[in-house]
């Protein structure tokens, strides 16, 4: 990506982070971080990328999100008028990176409490 590209991706990030904190009707008691945005070499697309904590299902949170597009798009504008000309049509992705790191700190405790364990026992 492009220096462009990327101080656009974190201005996006920026003002959809304000976006999705002030309007909980989008994420009503759901713990969201915008974790990365891509955008586009013409900066017309961005894809977004959301990691969600408490959410029992997630992919039917994003399709909810995505539901809501058109309107993250427009409050986006409107915080956005003044730096740029363009809005991105907005693509939310599922970033399941945080689950895995939950799953790996598991197992190493696992791991950790099993090493324990033996070393206990040995004694």
């Amino acid at each position: 990506m492009s220096v462009r590209q990327e101080k656009f991706a974190g201005l996006i990030q920026q003002h959809l982070a304000d976006i999705f904190m002030k309007y909980p009707e989008y994420v009503n008691r759901v713990f969201v971080t915008i974790s990365k945005v891509e955008v586009s070499p013409d900066l017309g697309y961005a894809k977004v990328f959301l990691s969600v904590i408490k959410v029992p299902n997630k992919e039917e949170f994003i399709q909810i999100v995505q539901l809501h597009g058109r309107e993250i798009r427009k409050q986006l504008a409107n915080k956005i008028r003044n730096q740029a000309r363009i809005v991105p049509e907005l693509t939310f992705f599922l970033d399941d990176s945080l689950d895995y790191v939950f799953h790996m700190d598991e197992i190493l405790k696992k791991v950790q409490a099993e090493d324990e364990r033996k070393r206990n026992d040995n004694q």
